[in-house]
């Protein structure tokens, strides 16, 4: 059962600013009326979104905004205006405005694995609250629950959040979207709607029956069908490193479609931050 509406979670997102450092939260106001000002749309997401849906206050250091690809360097460019430095950390999904004290902003456009692009969808759906005493909108439930279904790194794993915003939110989800959003890749979707049952055995009614049904049917016809005859890996989809095995010996071709360019720099990266883990 739904406990509490989005308007009356508000209060909860207030809390949550009046929390913050005094500086953290005018650099994060700052960013929200200097790009208000210069009209750039953009949409709320992280924390902020993730409390306003289930009422699970956390504070992660950072503030994530969600926006058109087409938008980001106007933005960057703002928040440069603003006191900022402007850094397209990885141009195929996100970008950082940088300012003082080691606060940031986050500019997402996508996901990193380049599934869940932020589209005109993300801005028709999105949720009107109150963040951080400025009015805002905030990514669809159903587009948070898309990006984070895929987040399954070594180091981070969001499958918590995914049974937490169904909790909150499986009655009031627009369940039809949510099916079009995994598109060929509904297997993900199902195995979170299985791990839930799991999770919260009284809810699992909660999920609709013919959204269950549907997803079960697909994988009944597909499991009688004969197996595909290339080898392909859509590991890579839920974690940038621990599939690289598979590519790399196993000569599997990585299922994610996007360029070299973007590819190098975005494991590299993550292939520096696990061997910094590892040595700390």
């Amino acid at each position: 059962m739904l406990l509490k509406t989005l308007g009356a979670l508000m209060d909860i997102v207030e809390v949550a600013g009046e929390e913050l450092d005094p500086r953290e939260a005018a650099v994060y106001q700052r960013a929200l009326d200097a790009l208000s000002r210069a009209g750039v749309p953009s949409l709320v997401g992280g924390a902020y979104a993730f409390a306003s849906y289930t009422g699970i206050v956390r504070h992660t250091k950072d503030f994530d905004l969600f926006l058109r690809r087409r938008d980001v360097d106007t933005a960057l460019r703002v928040l440069e205006g603003a006191g900022a430095r402007g850094e397209r950390t990885f141009p195929h999904w996100l970008a950082k405005a940088h300012f003082d004290d080691g606060l940031f902003v986050d500019l997402i456009h996508s996901s990193g694995n380049g599934v869940a692009t932020v589209d005109e969808l993300w801005f028709r759906h999105a949720a009107q609250a109150e963040v951080l005493g400025r009015s805002v909108r905030l990514c669809p439930a159903e587009e948070i629950l898309w990006s984070k279904a895929f987040v399954q790194e070594r180091e981070r794993y969001d499958g918590a959040d995914v049974m937490h915003l169904l909790h909150a939110r499986a009655e009031h989800l627009d369940w039809e979207r949510l099916v079009r959003r995994f598109g060929e890749h509904w297997r993900v979707l199902l195995s979170h709607l299985v791990l839930f049952g799991f999770v919260y055995p009284s809810e699992r009614a909660r999920i609709p029956a013919t959204v269950m049904e549907g997803l079960l049917r697909r994988l009944e016809r597909e499991s009688r069908a004969m197996a595909p005859g290339e080898r392909l890996c859509r590991g890579t989809l839920l974690s940038r490193l621990q599939y690289l095995p598979d590519l790399r010996r196993e000569r599997y071709r990585d299922a994610r479609t996007l360029s070299a360019a973007d590819l190098a720099p975005w494991s590299a990266a993550g292939e520096r931050e696990e061997a910094e883990r590892r040595e700390g």
